[in-house]
């Protein structure tokens, strides 16, 4: 197993062999559109057999709507074409999409009763007093796209892993139902979807589950068991928000954010202290190994700040369609992002150049040599330079939402550290601000 090596750099892969990708999906109801989106783009670009980008996807792992997402891209890796990944995302989220007069009619009173009942003016009425056809409808919809009778548990790893998030009600206990111990069947994604407010308590074995959001969003840890290279997280709750939220529908959607964060984080945090032991020669052996750690952050659409939390459960079939659509717009800067990493880390200037656009511009301030609003063939050399005398420091994570960011070290001043940001547009760099980290 390999280490690390320099500041933060995961040592060199044998010849030939693609990077390990391990996807994480977390949860966030209709949101994880966006995900399906992503995961279209990303398995339409990305070869398993080593191909345009040398990336193999060895694992997923999902809560709620993210282990939907997470279930129908592994089922087209199980049946050998990720490509079919596409259509099966586009199949799930088209049908369950408010189509229908009778349908819109009905997701325009959730979405007006939830979002009374975030804000106060209606109570919270158990889903035990409700017509129990949700959770039969949600089951109908895995199975016309799922051929679950053909799953079974892969106890020897001869297929990519499938972990699905969930927590027992009862016990308390996180739980991560894993493909390769147990046969996957609709149930366990029924009880990682399981909104108490909305569904009732979703029984698999001797276990009584509720919405996987109240466990492992999603599950991180486990997904380390396949060895990845890296871990691309698919992020739907924002980290940050600019405004101080003081409405009642605001106050509640940023708890909301915050506790679907909350266990992602302290994973992550986890992995990228492993990370800068292992490049400080503090940790030695084959017990650990550097994993890359890549974000794809959802941004907060504008319902949810019209609705709150309630802009979850939105079914309305443009807004899904607007947000797959968001999701392979960000999967295609993502892919630029890493095209423009390989260049930068390897040394390459003409790589790096190759994904500049010709009218860059190139912002830096300290620890870097200031430079106010660089463009064109100026700011082109500046970054040529820049690439040769700056290392990415992949100990810590590499974000892509509005920007791609990195932690960067300065050659030969291993205690100076600074952040770099790129504007992505149409597969170019169109902008480059190095500054403070």
């Amino acid at each position: 197993m390999t280490g690390a090596t320099g500041a933060g750099l995961p040592g060199p892969l044998p010849p030939g062999r693609p990077r390990r990708v391990a996807i994480a999906c977390q949860g966030g109801g209709s949101h994880t559109a966006f995900t399906a989106g992503v995961l279209s783009r990303l398995f339409d670009g990305l070869e398993s057999d080593g191909g345009r980008d040398g990336y193999e996807v060895v694992g997923l792992s999902g809560t709620s709507g993210g282990a939907v997402c997470a279930l129908m891209a592994w089922t087209a890796l199980r049946d050998g074409d990720q490509r079919e990944a596409r259509a099966l995302l586009d199949g799930f989220w088209t049908d369950n999409s408010a189509n229908t007069p009778l349908d819109a009619a009905a997701n325009v009173w959730l979405l007006w009763a939830s979002t009374m009942q975030s804000a106060g003016f209606l109570p919270t009425v158990s889903p035990y007093h409700l017509p129990a056809t949700g959770l039969d409808h949600f089951r109908d919809l895995l199975t016309r796209w799922v051929d679950f009778d053909r799953i079974e548990a892969d106890p020897v790893g001869a297929q990519p892993l499938l972990l699905i998030g969930a927590v027992d009600v009862l016990s308390g206990r996180f739980r991560a139902f894993n493909s390769r111990r147990e046969r996957i069947v609709p149930d366990m994604i029924l009880a990682s979807a399981a909104i108490p407010t909305l569904f009732p308590t979703v029984h698999v074995g001797d276990g009584a589950y509720w919405d996987g959001l109240f466990s492992q969003n999603p599950p991180v840890h486990d997904l380390l068991d396949v060895r990845p290279d890296e871990l691309w997280v698919i992020q739907i709750n924002p980290t940050a928000r600019a405004d101080e939220p003081r409405t009642v529908l605001d106050i509640t959607d940023r708890r909301n954010e915050l506790a679907g964060n909350l266990s992602l984080y302290q994973e992550l945090h986890g992995i990228e202290v492993i990370d800068r032991l292992l490049a400080e020669g503090q940790l030695v052996g084959d017990r650990y190994k550097h994993v890359t750690v890549r974000i794809l952050e959802f941004s907060r659409p504008v319902s949810s700040r019209l609705l709150g939390p309630a802009s979850k459960l939105n079914r309305d079939a443009r807004f899904i369609r607007e947000l797959m659509a968001a999701g392979e717009q960000q999967a295609e800067e993502f892919l630029a992002v890493l095209a423009f990493e390989r260049a930068w880390r390897s040394g390459d200037v003409d790589g790096v150049l190759a994904v500049l656009a010709p009218h860059v511009e190139l912002t830096s301030t300290a620890p870097f040599q200031p430079r106010d609003g660089l463009r064109g063939g100026d700011a082109r050399a500046e970054v040529a330079d820049l690439c040769t005398t700056v290392r990415l420091d992949l100990t810590r994570k590499q974000l892509t939402r509005e920007r791609a960011t990195w932690t960067v070290r300065l050659e030969g001043e291993a205690d100076r550290t600074g952040r770099a940001e790129a504007e992505i547009v149409d597969g170019a760099v169109t902008a480059l601000r190095m500054g403070p980290a």
